[in-house]
């Protein structure tokens, strides 16, 4: 899967503004919920059909996107694209942990890297976590011969997923 929040693997910190901040302290109501469930649906819904759905009017609906998007509850809208339609059939977890001095060079390697479709930093023994995306053993291994001259890999091939990638909106405890 490959969406805009993940282009990067290391994300730099978001622009620091004041509507940002009078916007992330505010509560989500069950109408910002709603309009975040049918987005989440349709990104592509219209504002009039959101309204209709909410039981808003379209102008209300427009500010309450407005403002999700201002404070970052809605990062980007997005296609997801299945790596298999694209003849890449292999795909792979990458633990990765670099020597000692080496964390920038690797995690630039790994931003160049346009097999690896997600990486975070973690905690633990590993610094990073990579999603890698090929066609064949072959490029899989051409992907971690990238890296391991600056850190030791660890790499488990997707067999199948049975979660996959799925919004934190299930997660919240509140009804909407």
């Amino acid at each position: 899967m490959m969406t805009g929040q993940n282009d990067q693997c290391l994300s730099e910190p978001k622009e620091f503004s004041l509507k940002r901040l009078r916007n992330e302290n505010t509560e989500l109501d069950a109408a910002d919920l709603k309009i975040l469930r049918l987005l989440e649906k349709d990104a592509r819904a219209s504002t009039a059909e959101l309204a209709r759905a909410v039981g808003l009017s379209a102008p209300s609906v427009a500010e309450r996107i407005r403002r999700l998007q201002e404070s970052g509850a809605i990062e980007a809208y997005t296609v997801r694209i299945n790596p298999s339609a694209l003849g890449m059939k292999l795909s792979a977890w990458l633990r990765i942990r670099p020597v000692p001095g080496q964390l920038a060079v690797v995690a630039e390697i790994i931003r160049d890297l346009p097999e690896i479709a997600q990486c975070d930093r973690v905690t633990g023994e590993d610094c990073f976590i990579a999603l890698a995306h090929v066609g064949s053993v072959a490029e899989l291994e051409r992907v971690i011969d990238r890296i391991i001259p600056h850190a030791m890999t660890n790499t488990a091939i997707i067999q199948s997923s049975p979660v996959m990638a799925r919004s934190p909106l299930g997660a919240l405890k509140r009804p909407a």
